[in-house]
C-alpha cells in the first residue's frame, strides 16, 4: 500500500493511503542505520510504501524519493540534522504588524530557508482589518518590498474575508508549508477557508511551543479543496545547515542577481570596496532593510561552525 506521512510522533507515523484510509505504522527496523547523522529516517511529507508484518501491525517498508526537505540541527545531538518536512511545493509565512508583531528580519529569515532548499516564497500578511491608514501605508511599503525582490505578497484577513479566494487559490493542490509566530492567524485562516477542519484557534504551531523540550515534529492537515497543510515548531528552531556565509548572498533574489557586477569574484557584500549590492542599497535600488537581514544571517553564519 502507499500513501504520505501526515504526523509522527517518532515512533509511530500516521500515513494518509492513497485511498483515502489513515492508519499508523511502525518503521522498519532498517531505515534507522542509513544515515547515522540523521534523528529522523521518515519526515512528514514522506511518499512511502506500507505492508504488515508477522503480527498484523502496519510497517513503513520503503521511503521514496525526496523531491526536496526541510532540516533543522539536532537539538539533542550536535552536528546532527533533524527533516522536519519534505516534499514541499511552497512556503508561505504569515506576518502581522502587531498583535503580534512580525519582523521583517523573521520573515527575511524564512524566505532564505525556504531559498536554501529550493522551495518557492510568499508573504501574507494577515489581521489588515486591525489597521488603521498609517499601518496599511506601511503593510503596502513592506508588500512592495518583497514584491522587488521576487516574493509575491499580498495581505488578509479572517474577520473581513478579504482576499482570502486569493490564499485558497494559492494554496489549492499544492502542499504548503505554512509558519509565523504564535497567534498571527494561521488557524483563523485554515477555518474560515475550510470549517470543517476545525483547528482551534492556537493549535497551529502553538502545539510546538509549550517548553524548551517540546516535539520538534511537523503536521500535514489536508485541505478538501486539494492540497496540504504542513505546520512546523517556530522557524528560529530550524537552524541553518548545510550553506556557508560565502554563500548566503546567493539565496537572496536582489543579491544574487547583481553580484556579478561586484568588483571582486569572491565578494560578501559585507566591506569590501567596489562591491554592487552596498552601491544598489546606497543609491535606492535595492532595500536597506533587506539587506540588513542578510547581514544579520551573514555573521550568524560566519559565526557557526562549518559542517
Amino acid at each position: 500500500m502507499r500513501g504520505r506521512v501526515i504526523q509522527s510522533t517518532g515512533s509511530w507515523y500516521e500515513v494518509l493511503l492513497d485511498n483515502g484510509a489513515s492508519i499508523s505504522c511502525r518503521l522498519k527496523g532498517r531505515f534507522r542505520l542509513e544515515d547515522k547523522k540523521l534523528t529522523n529516517p521518515v519526515a512528514v511529507g514522506d511518499v512511502v510504501e506500507v505492508d504488515a508484518d508477522q503480527e498484523g501491525s502496519s510497517v513503513i517498508t520503503e521511503i521514496g524519493k525526496r523531491q526536496n526537505y526541510l532540516v533543522r540541527e539536532s537539538p539533542q545531538k550536535k552536528e546532527h540534522t533533524h527533516i522536519i518536512a519534505s516534499n514541499i511545493d511552497q512556503v508561505v509565512v504569515i506576518a502581522t504588524l502587531h498583535q503580534p508583531r512580525t519582523s521583517t528580519g523573521f520573515i527575511d529569515r524564512v524566505l532564505f530557508m525556504a531559498e536554501v532548499y529550493g522551495i518557492p516564497g510568499y508573504v501574507v500578511f494577515n489581521k489588515c482589518d486591525l489597521y488603521d491608514e498609517e499601518e496599511m501605508d506601511q503593510l503596502m511599503e513592506y508588500g512592495g518590498m518583497y514584491l522587488e525582490a521576487g516574493y509575491p505578497a499580498f495581505h488578509t484577513s479572517a474577520t473581513t474575508g478579504e482576499h482570502l479566494a486569493k490564499l485558497k487559490s494559492l494554496l489549492q493542490n499544492k502542499t504548503t508549508l505554512l509558519t509565523g509566530h504564535s497567534g498571527v492567524g494561521k488557524s483563523s485562516l485554515i477555518n474560515a477557508l475550510q470549517p470543517e477542519l476545525n483547528v482551534r484557534v492556537g493549535d497551529i504551531s502553538a502545539y510546538h511551543e509549550k517548553g524548551q523540550h517540546t516535539t520538534t515534529f511537523a503536521r500535514m492537515f489536508p485541505l478538501a479543496f486539494g492540497g496540504f497543510i504542513v505546520d512546523t515548531p517556530g522557524i528560529k528552531e530550524f537552524g541553518m545547515v548545510h550553506v556557508t556565509a560565502e554563500e548566503a548572498g546567493h539565496y537572496f533574489p536582489e543579491i544574487r542577481e547583481r553580484m556579478e557586477h561586484c568588483k571582486f569574484n569572491n565578494c560578501v557584500h559585507y566591506n569590501e570596496k567596489e562591491c554592487a549590492i552596498r552601491e544598489a542599497v546606497e543609491t535606492g535600488h535595492m532595500s536597506g532593510r533587506r539587506y540588513l537581514s542578510y547581514l544579520s544571517i551573514y555573521e550568524e553564519l560566519q559565526a557557526k561552525k562549518p559542517w
